[in-house]
């Protein structure tokens, strides 16, 4: 796995993940109190999906962060688990309102690759939060 980022400006954020033909670009814009973050790669970038994050807390435990999250799907595209998993800790663990449009498209994937596709989202998100704290 390897990695790339940079700090554009003071509002931007551009970090990469790469393992094998699998290649992650996550680009987070800060929108004052709130957050935009675009999520693309593999074989044919696009836009599947967009989720907005509000952050709360927990219904259980209000000591315990949370948040609520709406989602907008483009038919036929999978890609609202990643964006839905992002949004939500983004806003839970950075308390601010999280926008994420996704699309990642890796042509003929492989349950493999679709663990590794996972698992890179995750340390993107963990890189993006030390980065944003």
């Amino acid at each position: 796995m390897s990695w790339q980022g940079k700090v554009e400006n003071d509002m931007v954020q551009h970090i990469t993940a790469k393992s094998g033909r699998i290649r992650i670009t996550m680009k987070a814009i800060d929108a004052g109190e709130d957050l935009c973050v675009i999520i693309c790669g593999g074989d044919r970038p696009h836009i599947g999906c967009v989720t907005l994050s509000i952050p709360r807390p927990s219904s259980q435990d209000s000591a315990v962060a949370s948040a609520t999250t709406s989602v907008l799907n483009v038919i036929g595209h999978k890609d609202d688990e990643a964006a839905r998993y992002v949004s939500y800790i983004l806003s839970s663990k950075l308390n601010k309102n999280v926008v994420v449009t996704c699309g990642i498209h890796i042509d003929d994937i492989t349950n493999e690759e679709i663990k590794i596709t996972i698992e890179l989202l995750k340390n993107l998100t963990d890189k993006l939060i030390q980065n944003l704290i």
